[in-house]
């Protein structure tokens, strides 16, 4: 479906979300508040229906007075389908989106951008929505694959490389992220006892983000067959990922900062920063920061995003004010904690 059937007039963007119960979901609320075009018409959590949203996100008492709507979700998607301005967020977790499309039919009016992994293959019909890497093709398109939060962290610090064709020699990742990547189920892991004060790797060399970061840079250097390494780590915090991606490079430094400073310069979030950075530069942002770096012949690319804002829901939203013909960044210009 063209885009121009989603083309913001006058009425505001009617938001549903489904699983508002989370981390993604409470994020999308929070920004989507203060979003100038978007309202929010119903956040959806079985677990929590019925329950005021301040009661979960209880950094939203006094913002909102909406409930949790919860059980047959068939009225209120055949309500924003009679807006004509609706919108569909799918925030459950990874696996649960797949079944819900199965079991219900969602309007045609209305566009899914879904914020789990189950469709970022670019599967049924759904496009990938890193808005660095196909801008275009998220404006003309239905359903959005929201990326990972890894994904878009190494997948930002790769891509100058790949559009250039120089990404030609394996690729080296190590990357920690905050606690909320792991979601709001508890379990040993994420348990505070257990992270607070502590280091650990999860799922190095077979980290699930890998699939859709070679997605990625194949479509711009379609050669491109060398193996990524990854190693991720949990951190002790709660937000923010911080990636530290190195590869051989023939070039000078200055080259390199160049080809980064143009593929970005039309992209609002994205920034090359000549200092060193450090993740609260990013924390609450949609921003990502990348740092450059040449040492014995390896270019070193340091990569940070909010892994629940440029990393999740804040993406989702620069991909609806794509999809709606809005500025790119509306309702997206967040302050991170600078102390």
């Amino acid at each position: 479906m063209n885009s121009s059937t989603h083309k913001h007039k006058e009425a505001a963007i009617q938001v549903g979300i489904v699983g508002a119960a989370g981390y993604t979901g409470g994020e999308l609320l929070r920004i989507l508040l203060n979003h100038p075009h978007a309202t929010i018409a119903f956040a959806h959590s079985n677990s929590q229906a019925g329950k005021p949203v301040y009661a979960t996100h209880t950094d939203l008492l006094g913002d909102t007075d909406l409930e949790f709507s919860g059980g047959d979700i068939a009225p209120l998607l055949e309500a924003l389908d009679r807006t004509g301005v609706g919108v569909l967020f799918l925030c459950s977790g990874h696996g649960e989106s797949r079944k819900f499309l199965a079991a219900h039919q969602v309007p045609d009016s209305i566009p899914v951008i879904d914020l789990s992994t189950d469709f970022r293959d670019e599967s049924e019909g759904f496009v990938y929505g890193l808005p660095e890497l196909q801008r275009e093709a998220i404006r003309q398109a239905h359903k959005i694959a929201n990326p990972g939060c890894f994904a878009t962290s190494i997948e930002l610090a790769l891509l100058p490389l790949a559009q250039a064709g120089l990404v030609q020699a394996d690729v080296h990742v190590s990357a920690v992220t905050g606690s909320t990547g792991a979601g709001q189920a508890l379990s040993t892991t994420t348990h505070f006892s257990w992270r607070n004060n502590n280091l650990s790797i999860y799922k190095a060399f077979t980290h699930q983000h890998l699939k859709e970061i070679r997605m990625s840079l194949t479509k711009l250097q379609g050669t491109f067959a060398q193996p990524v390494h990854f190693i991720p780590y949990r951190g002790d915090f709660t937000r923010g990922i911080m990636a530290n991606v190195y590869t051989p490079y023939e070039g000078t430094l200055e080259d390199a900062l160049e080809l980064y400073r143009d593929y970005y310069a039309a992209h609002p979030f994205t920034h090359v920063s000549v200092n060193a950075i450090d993740l609260k530069q990013v924390v609450n942002t949609n921003k990502c920061l990348v740092h450059l770096e040449k040492h014995d012949g390896q270019l070193l690319i340091t990569s940070i995003i909010d892994n629940l804002t440029k990393g999740a829901s804040g993406q989702a939203v620069q991909n609806m004010n794509l999809l709606f013909g809005l500025p790119e960044d509306a309702g997206l210009r967040l302050k991170a904690p600078a102390f």
